[in-house]
C-alpha cells in the first residue's frame, strides 16, 4: 500500500502572531516555522502503519515556497520515503490545495491519503473534504484511530456527540485529530538520512492546475482586548448584573 500525507509549513505554535500594521494579514517575517501539528500527526500515524507492515510506501506533499522543502525534510525524518514539492508563490487556498493534491493522486496512485484536519494559521478545515469530493473517494475526518485490514480502513472518528466508527473502501482520505497519536521525537541521524532522500520538486503548471486564489482578504485585526473581571458578593447580585447589564438572562 502506498500512502500520500500532506504537510504544510505555517507559524510555530509557540510564537505569538501580530497583525501587519496596514491590517492585510499577518507579520510572518523572521519568525519561526514548523510543520502544521495536525499533519504531524499525520505523518507519525503513516509511519506506524509502515512499520506495521501494512504500508509499503510513505510520500510527504506539500504546496507553497521553496522554503517548504525543509518542512518535507522533517516529514522524511519522521520517516517519510520521499517527498514532493509543488512550487509556487502564489498565496494558496484550500481548494487550489485540493486540487494540487489531487493531480499529485492521479500520478502517484496511492491508496490512503493522510491529512491534517486543519491548519493553525487558517484553521479551514477544508482541504481534506475538498480533495475527497474532487477524487470521489470515501472520506473520515476528525480521526482518532485508524485500521487498515482486507483492504478497508476502518475508522474512529470525533464527532459533538462521542465517536463514530466508519469503514471506507479504499482509496480514501482521512484527516487526523489531536488524539490519534503522539508524533515521535525526530533525532539527529534521522535528520541526516533524511537529507539523502528523494526530493521532487514540480510546479502546479507541470500538474495542470492553476492556483490563482478565489477569495481575497480585505481586513485583518486583532480580536479585542479582555475586559477585567469583577467580583460580586453574592448569588443574588450575580443574578441581578447577568440580567440588568449583560442582558443574558
Amino acid at each position: 500500500m502506498k500512502i500520500l500525507v500532506a504537510v504544510k509549513r505555517v507559524v510555530d505554535y509557540n510564537v505569538k502572531v501580530r497583525v501587519k500594521s496596514d491590517q492585510t494579514g499577518v507579520d510572518i517575517a523572521n519568525v519561526k516555522m514548523s510543520m502544521n501539528p495536525f499533519d504531524e500527526i499525520a505523518v507519525e500515524e503513516a509511519v506506524r502503519l509502515k512499520e506495521k507492515g501494512v504500508a509499503t510506501e510513505i510520500i510527504a506533499v506539500s504546496c507553497g515556497l521553496q522554503a517548504c522543502q525543509e518542512t518535507l525534510r522533517t516529514a522524511m525524518a519522521i520517516g517519510a520515503d520521499r517527498a514532493i514539492l509543488v512550487e509556487t508563490d502564489v498565496e494558496l487556498q484550500p481548494l487550489a490545495v485540493a486540487k494540487l493534491l489531487k493531480a499529485v493522486c492521479d500520478r502517484e496512485q496511492p491508496q490512503l491519503l493522510i491529512l491534517g484536519k486543519q491548519a493553525i494559521d487558517d484553521d479551514a478545515n477544508q482541504t481534506g473534504q475538498m480533495l475527497a469530493a474532487l477524487g470521489d473517494m470515501a472520506q473520515a475526518t476528525f480521526a482518532s484511530r485508524v485500521e487498515i485490514a482486507d483492504g478497508k480502513a476502518k475508522v474512529t472518528r470525533e464527532v459533538d456527540g462521542g465517536l463514530e466508527t466508519l469503514t471506507l473502501s479504499l482509496p480514501a482520505v482521512v484527516t487526523t485529530d489531536l488524539r490519534l497519536n503522539e508524533p515521535r521525537y525526530v533525532t539527529l541521524p534521522n535528520i541526516m538520512k533524511a537529507k539523502k532522500k528523494q526530493l521532487d520538486v514540480l510546479k502546479p503548471a507541470d500538474l495542470g492546475v492553476d492556483p490563482t486564489p478565489r477569495l481575497r482578504t480585505l481586513k485583518v485585526t486583532e480580536p479585542a482586548g479582555r475586559k477585567a473581571g469583577i467580583k460580586v458578593a453574592d448569588t443574588k447580585a450575580l443574578v441581578d448584573k447577568l440580567r440588568n447589564e449583560a442582558k443574558v438572562i
